[in-house]
């Protein structure tokens, strides 16, 4: 994820336990929820209560749960607390949120974002754009530690480029996302990859190092997947590539001098820069750009210069050209766009509070790991807890903090080195978040891209196929680390 939140808040996380509750009670929440969800996707085109179906449904889950509570001695209060501590947990993402929304627009208005379609498309041909894909968004995010700065850079310049070569866009995010994941995971930067180990008790250094028994393969396997997909799909080619950079160097001014904003804001980041800081400084960057060498555009969108750049950072902006494919690539919503992703993290967070608040998170983890009787058991309960939790609790550190707190004692007393849990925590807990339409994960990433986590999450090949992974490793014993005598005493 991005490295928005500090470990330290995350480590000192609680967990709230309730004696009252039973296990049929903590799930019934979840059981409704499961079944409105359901109900909005397959019966009502995801319109049940109109464009904010997923928002509305979370927080009658929300309410359920709440319900459960009051029956079983749970006070308002400490729901109330719950949900205001996962709220104040997403503030500074969801100001990384209207700070990538208004460098989408201003990006779009001052050419960077056209200038990497122009470029891209000169480079990258269908046949390789996938795998190439992979590796760029990997690089970035190794390099960033952060898949949601990867997404709001360089995946959305590699979606425009996609798009215009004609690659379907789920395909294009799932590459985007499989790569900017796996980097995200292996980097040091990460805060996911420093707050694992934190968790299950072993260090960063010797956590990464265990990740790539199972890491390596997973992308092995990734990369050659897409290899032969690009080798496979029909696409508009170099056929209509010619057409599509005539119509972008008519409409903008194209010159690589447009590049000094995303290397800055790259390597603001590599700096260690915070992301608001960097990204801010990005749509700045972008909006003075534009008045140097896009005046047309400005012009064509509004009678102010500067109330075009307004108008691009806080809405609705659309650029014609005489291709219809790249109208629609070359039109953003501003802040305004985000709005709805942003309104389906809180209603998630509250959501997860609740359900934390009365005991319900804590009730499931528990009945998870008292059916852990083997090796294999034990780690397939953890991988049921970290997806379970990304479900339910709809936030990725939540998917870490709980089974990692719940299962390192088990994890020790079946003689096992804490860099299996922690392990075990990244390859099912951070990569899947991803893959859950209202985990702030996947809410940021479908927003960010403008593709909906139903239309990549085939494609997402690197995400769904690590907790598959980790569970072979586990059954077949592989790479298992044992605990020595000497540790286990300690």
């Amino acid at each position: 994820m991005s490295d928005q939140n500090t470990n330290e808040h995350r480590e000192q996380e609680h967990i709230v336990a309730n004696k009252e509750l039973n296990l049929l009670k903590a799930l019934i929440p979840v059981v409704l929820l499961m079944a409105m969800l359901a109900y909005n996707i397959f019966f009502a085109d995801g319109e049940w209560f109109g464009e904010y179906s997923n928002q509305i449904i979370l927080l009658i889950g929300g309410f359920f749960a709440a319900v459960v509570g009051f029956f079983n001695k749970t006070s308002f209060a400490t729901m109330v607390q719950e949900i205001w501590e996962n709220l104040r947990s997403v503030f500074i993402p969801i100001m990384i949120l209207f700070l990538v929304g208004a460098l989408a627009g201003t990006w779009l208005v001052s050419g960077i974002i056209p200038a990497m379609v122009y470029y891209g498309l000169k480079v990258l041909s269908p046949s390789i754009f996938l795998p190439a894909s992979i590796v760029i968004a990997a690089i970035i995010s190794i390099a960033t530690g952060s898949s949601w700065t990867t997404s709001a850079t360089v995946g959305i310049a590699l979606v425009g480029i996609g798009t215009a070569l004609g690659i379907p866009t789920g395909m294009i995010a799932g590459a985007v996302i499989s790569g900017a994941y796996f980097g995200d995971k292996m980097s040091p930067l990460s805060d996911t990859t420093n707050l694992a180990p934190a968790m299950a008790g072993t260090d960063l250094f010797t956590h990464i190092n265990y990740m790539f028994y199972t890491t390596g393969p997973t992308i092995l396997i990734t990369l050659v997947t897409f290899s032969i997909i690009s080798l496979n799909i029909d696409t508009t080619g170099s056929a209509d590539v010619t057409g599509l950079l005539n119509t972008i160097d008519q409409t903008f001014n194209i010159n690589p001098y447009l590049f000094i904003v995303p290397l800055v804001v790259i390597a603001l980041i590599l700096l260690k820069a915070k992301p608001l800081l960097a990204l801010g400084i990005g749509v700045v960057l972008a909006a003075v750009f534009a008045f140097i060498f896009q005046v047309e555009i400005l012009n064509g969108l509004s009678d102010s210069k500067l109330g075009a750049i307004l108008n691009a950072i806080l809405s609705d902006t659309s650029i014609v050209t005489d291709n219809e494919k790249l109208n629609e690539l070359f039109s953003s919503g501003g802040m305004k766009g985000m709005l709805w992703t942003i309104f389906l993290i809180c209603c998630a967070m509250v959501f997860g509070g609740i359900m934390d608040g009365i005991g319900a998170l804590s009730r499931i983890t528990q009945s998870l790991l008292s059916v852990a009787k083997t090796v294999f058991g034990l780690f397939a309960s953890t991988v049921l807890s970290c997806i379970g939790l990304n479900v339910i609790a709809s936030d990725q550190y939540l998917a870490l903090v709980i089974p990692g707190k719940m299962f390192k004692k088990a994890y020790q007393d079946k003689g096992l080195t804490p860099e299996n849990l922690s392990r075990t925590l990244e390859d099912s807990g951070t990569v899947t978040s991803v893959l859950i339409p209202w985990n702030t994960c996947g809410a940021y990433q479908s927003g960010v891209l403008g593709v909906g986590v139903g239309e990549y999450f085939v494609y997402a090949i690197f995400n769904w196929l690590s907790p598959i992974t980790t569970l072979v490793f586990a059954a077949f014993g592989i790479k298992i680390r044992q605990l020595t005598d000497k540790k286990r005493t300690a």
